[in-house]
């Protein structure tokens, strides 16, 4: 009876997790990196979009055609040549893509259906984590309840992107630290099917994405704080009666997990540093000058993120009062539950039967905190800019919150209470159920893009250009990598998807409405820019224009080149128009 509530709640959670996020799932506009992750999925090339002439549309968005007779050969090609990521996720989107063979309509939904799936799996995957490690079904129920619910979790499955598979990847690799954790208390040794086993989950970690390599260190970490408390007494041991020599056997293993991983993730080491387009894709989120700001960024960065993983309310709202509003109740919400979590977690810390799983994940959390630190101060290059690389150790975050979740519901009247101020007191099971609900109303948020917007809106730069240009548009921008053909391919889907969809839609012939579409879109110019000649761009972009009719607009988006176009008779337009998040952009009116 027991086992069946327990399925019954966690297929609850499940339920949940499903709704917040597959609600709206195609509905945000594609940005530059859900770009590459369906060209390359689909086994296409950036390659092929040409490069210093004017292009169509249609031409644009070819590589985001469906190819049946794509293989893994031809995703493997691509992506090592083109990308700086490892090819795992990519390989099973490909797979994914070839079983619904996506069309024109159904490609955003299908790209990120996927991770919103994983994202879904990862509800049962860690209520079975929490439950094993802490040896609590109720820690293993309140973490599957945080994860279904969390802002920040819902924000990453609803990315056509690699992070939710890394998420079951931490969490399969987290049960085998649980496990060794556990043969360290027991003084007994590690079994050789879960070294075998921590081995492959870590490889394909890193074959994933290669800031896995981040939560094995983090793990490491913790091993050695669960070992250091082992030594010092403040961890209970167990009485068996096994001589030292299972105690050395356990560490020789572990030894070949870490030796085995290392052979593993060392076989993409050649790949990494021999692919040319590395240092330029990852060139933002490497600190410049070290200036006050690149001081405290990282510690606020990461503030930010932490945040999310309970509660974003629409703090991004466009409406200054849904802000407002939205600030002030995050606000007296964290006032409220923060001491109340910071307490549950003391009590898990001191508490014997959840001390060990909680020295664990809390020193993972901590180790791979202070590893992003290092990152940013020590070596200058700051993940915290990238709130999505906390997946890392994003289920280690909800471990600790089940577990404090978990001394809340068993707690009669939790208390509230900033220093010596009055405590403020609520039922426990009260508090639990108010935290899940904030969490839900954040996940609604997410999902109707009102947190953690995408930060390219092309579709808001659309009507824009509809507004002003009544002739001809040529809209240019500077190209290095396929970031730049990314953001390009932005304005081209949603031109597609939405303006021009509605422009035609009272045209019934088909053969009439590809006319229509062809007429009214735009032409596109992707200027390469070299570092060692910025003015070959302004060059490409002159005999461009020397080439195409007048009158015509020229929009210049993100263009990173100095221009002077006096020359081509084009006066910028001279009002004041409204800024665009991730397009910078000029307008000339050429005659």
């Amino acid at each position: 009876m027991i086992k069946n509530k327990q399925l019954l709640l966690l297929f609850l959670w499940t339920a949940i997790a499903f709704i917040l996020r597959f609600a709206n799932l195609d509905s945000k506009p594609l940005w530059t990196d859900e770009f590459s992750t369906l060209v390359f999925s689909l086994g296409n090339s950036f390659r092929g979009v040409p490069i210093d002439r004017a292009i169509d549309l249609s031409t644009l968005l070819q590589p985001l055609q469906f190819r049946p007779g794509a293989g893994i050969a031809d995703v493997l090609n691509h992506l090592l040549l083109e990308s700086n990521h490892p090819p795992v996720y990519f390989m099973l989107a490909h797979w994914w893509m070839q079983l619904f063979g996506p069309t024109e309509d159904s490609l955003v939904w299908i790209g990120r259906a996927l991770p919103a799936l994983l994202g879904v799996i990862s509800v049962p995957a860690i209520y079975f984590l929490g439950k094993f490690a802490f040896s609590s079904r109720l820690v293993g129920q309140c973490a599957a309840a945080m994860m279904a619910v969390s802002p920040y979790g819902i924000y990453l499955a609803q990315e056509a992107r690699h992070y939710t598979l890394g998420i079951l990847l931490v969490i399969s690799s987290l049960f085998c630290l649980a496990l060794a954790a556990k043969k360290l208390q027991q003084r007994a040794t590690l079994p050789i099917w879960a070294v075998l086993i921590w081995v492959v989950v870590n490889c394909l970690g890193i074959a994933a994405h290669y800031f896995f390599a981040l939560t094995l260190c983090a793990e490491a970490i913790a091993l050695i704080a669960v070992i250091w408390q082992q030594f010092n007494g403040k961890l209970p041991i167990s009485n068996s009666p096994q001589p030292n020599i299972w105690q050395v056997q356990i560490l020789w293993r572990l030894f070949a997990v870490a030796m085995g991983t290392l052979a593993g993730g060392l076989v993409w080491l050649p790949v990494f540093l021999s692919n040319k387009y590395g240092s330029e894709l990852t060139n933002w989120i490497v600190s410049g000058d070290r200036t006050f700001l690149d001081g405290i960024n990282p510690i606020i960065q990461a503030l930010a993120g932490w945040i999310t993983v309970m509660s974003l309310l629409p703090v991004e709202s466009p409406n200054l009062a849904v802000v407002v509003v939205s600030a002030i109740a995050m606000t007296v919400f964290f006032i409220l539950v923060l001491p109340i979590l910071f307490s549950a977690l003391k009590n898990s810390l001191t508490t014997p039967d959840t001390r060990l799983g909680t020295v664990i994940f809390g020193g993972f959390v901590l180790g791979a905190i202070f590893l992003f630190f290092s990152f940013a101060y020590i070596l200058g290059i700051d993940l915290t800019r990238g709130a999505r690389y906390s997946f890392v150790y994003f289920p280690g975050v909800i471990l600790l919150f089940g577990a404090s979740l978990a001394v809340i519901f068993n707690t009669p009247t939790a208390k509230s209470q900033w220093f010596n101020l009055p405590p403020v007191e609520i039922a426990g099971k009260k508090a639990v159920v108010l935290i899940l609900v904030m969490g839900f109303a954040s996940g609604v948020t997410v999902n109707s893009n009102l947190g953690y917007r995408k930060y390219y809106k092309p579709d808001l730069l659309i009507p824009i250009i509809r507004e002003v240009s009544k002739v001809p548009v040529l809209i240019a921008t500077t190209q290095k990598t396929h970031v730049e053909i990314g953001e390009l391919m932005g304005i081209g889907w949603e031109w597609e998807r939405s303006s021009a969809t509605n422009f035609v839609a009272d045209v019934t012939d088909v053969r009439k409405k590809e006319e229509v579409k062809a007429f009214d879109s735009p032409l596109f110019l992707l200027a390469n820019q070299r570092r060692d000649g910025p003015e070959i761009a302004a060059g490409t972009l002159q005999k461009t224009l020397s080439q195409l009719e007048r009158p015509l607009d020229l929009w210049l988006v993100n263009f990173r080149a100095p221009v002077n176009l006096k020359a081509q008779k084009c006066q910028v337009e001279s009002r004041e128009l409204p800024a665009v998040d991730g397009y910078e952009y000029q307008v000339y009116h050429c005659s």
